[in-house]
């Protein structure tokens, strides 16, 4: 059964030190489901997370959005006085494949709950020699290669929102990534610190022809999750990054196939590197110098304009309205 191309870090369970899914399910039943405090930052990752190294799950949040539940509940995590929220993009039990993934609701919940800014990671294959396995890489760019059959936009149904995307990541979120990675190197850390990503449809993987046509393009990296999921952090005006391992060089580089095994061997044996990396990313984003951009004021009103000035008011749907209400409380006002 494949594993990567858009399921991030499915076994974060040994990537970041995480309960197996019995004590998970029990932790769950016990934790409060709801939350009064501030929680601006949020990891999307893998299946099953309850403990991340050195912060305590408070709460397991499921809130109802326009579009449904989200793929999981949100973990609160809290560390002395941070609180971070985790969301598994694939299900508790990793039931969702990356085309029926629940996109809009995981984003329109972590916003509904506060999170302003987005720290995703994935699981890919190289397309490059010089990407070796257990190497991270820190996107600046993406090539859409999804099929047109995963739901990619919260402004339909009367409202029409044409979002800027010509940055797909946030370089501010990046450049953090990147000083926290730096401050690793003589722990083994290799950082590629930009590259093209490959999103593609799956389940499958790649052809050969695929995978050599995607390096004659430039791409760097591949996997499957990461649209429309930053197309609707975008359009959530939500700070969003995603860092990359990886775990393979696809199947252009020789006869063998990717397989589950190999994924595994690669992320556990970099489950070190990947656990202190994602705890210094969110360490970093709770100092006070960081603030705006937890709370991603630089993104705040960026649709306004995209949404109000297109669609009149004669033409907007009941529906579309109240979708837009959701995800900026107040906007028609």
């Amino acid at each position: 059964m494949p594993l990567r191309r858009g399921l991030p870090l499915h076994s974060l369970a040994s990537v970041l030190h995480i309960t197996r899914h019995s004590d998970h399910h029990l932790t769950m039943a016990s934790l409060p489901t709801t939350f009064d405090k501030p929680v601006h930052v949020a990891v999307i990752g893998g299946t099953g997370l309850s403990q991340l190294e050195g912060y305590t799950p408070i709460a397991a949040l499921n809130p109802d959005t326009p579009w449904g539940k989200p793929a999981s509940p949100i973990h609160i995590l809290s560390h002395g006085d941070i609180n971070v929220a985790f969301l598994a993009r694939h299900g508790l039990h990793h039931q969702f494949a990356p085309h029926e993934v629940p996109n809009r609701a995981n984003i329109a919940a972590l916003r509904s709950i506060g999170v302003r800014s987005v720290v995703a990671f994935s699981a890919v294959g190289s397309l490059q020699e010089d990407i070796k396995p257990m190497d991270f890489v820190l996107p600046d760019q993406v090539i859409d290669r999804t099929k047109g059959i995963r739901p990619f936009t919260f402004y339909e149904g009367g409202v029409v929102g044409h979002v800027g995307f010509a940055d797909p990541f946030d370089k501010k979120l990046a450049d953090v990534v990147k000083t926290c990675a730096a401050a690793m190197v003589g722990d083994g850390v290799v950082l590629h610190d930009k590259g093209t990503l490959i999103c593609m449809e799956g389940p499958q993987f790649s052809t050969r022809a695929e995978s050599h046509m995607y390096r004659s393009w430039g791409g760097s990296v591949i996997n499957m999750s990461t649209l429309p999921e930053a197309k609707l952090a975008r359009e959530a005006e939500l700070s969003y990054q995603v860092i990359c391992m990886a775990t393979d060089y696809d199947c252009w580089r020789s006869t063998e196939d990717v397989n589950v095994e190999m994924v595994i061997k690669y992320m556990q044996a970099n489950s070190k590197n990947a656990k202190h990396l994602v705890s210094a990313v969110l360490d970093q984003l709770s100092k006070s110098e960081h603030t705006e951009l937890a709370t991603a004021t630089h993104w705040k009103g960026s649709v306004e304009g995209a949404i109000k000035f297109m669609t009149k008011a004669e033409g907007r749907s009941e529906q579309g309205t109240k979708n837009v209400e959701y995800l900026f409380p107040g906007f028609w006002a």
